[in-house]
């Protein structure tokens, strides 16, 4: 597939020590930790590289505790079901896998979730109705970027509905499958099936991608 740097940007998607196995206590996805030379390599197309990370913090009304499981559903307009806490500043969790860029280095870095009250899976919104913009959109927009490389974690969540915004908004997305890890099967081919039939373009590697 040929893609024009210039107009090419590279995302990576929540790739935090958080969901990998580096945290087990958090929301560990298996192989999590080693897709670092997979963004590495598909940044190479791009022009600008913009990353995203969950930031939340220990007060979140969504975590987990004795009474509410892992995935029972919370009360809230911008959150949903409960997870085990993860990503909090400062922590091991929060920090971006081994192999990567320092967070400066990026051109763009989106911080999501930092309200105790909001748990957003896709990075181009705050909230759950896809309506106030973290900013990235229009940073993209304004720097005429027309194609975005997509990989992160993890693929049946934060990936598919950051892939799904960006489509809504009008960018052609590719999905490096080598550069995504997902938290099980079912859910991964649902998201899969879900970000093709939108107009995703899934890839295996980077390996497939050509610069014009």
């Amino acid at each position: 597939m040929k893609v024009n740097k210039a107009k090419t940007a590279s995302f990576d998607i929540d790739p935090q020590n958080g969901f990998t196995p580096v945290c087990p206590d958090e929301l560990p996805v298996e192989g999590g930790h080693q897709i670092a030379p997979f963004l590495n390599a598909q940044a190479e197309f791009a022009r600008i590289r913009v990353v995203s990370q969950d930031a939340h913090t220990p007060h979140s009304i969504w975590k987990t505790d004795d009474e509410n499981p892992s995935f029972s559903p919370v009360d809230g307009q911008n959150v949903d079901i409960r997870w085990n806490m993860h990503c909090v500043p400062g922590t091991k969790g929060f920090e971006l896998i081994d192999g990567l860029p320092k967070p400066t280095d990026y051109d763009f870095i989106v911080y999501k979730g930092v309200a105790p009250d909001m748990h957003p899976y896709g990075a181009c919104y705050h909230d759950l109705g896809d309506t106030l913009s973290t900013g990235v959109i229009e940073y993209l927009k304004q720097n005429e970027i027309e194609t975005v490389i997509c990989g992160g974690l993890a693929t049946d969540y934060c990936v598919k509905l950051t892939v799904l915004q960006l489509l809504k908004a009008g960018f052609e997305v590719v999905v490096n499958l080598e550069a995504c890890r997902g938290i099980a099967e079912e859910t991964i081919t649902q998201a899969l099936n879900e970000m093709a039939t939108q107009g995703a373009i899934l890839i295996q590697s980077a390996t497939e991608l050509t610069n014009n």
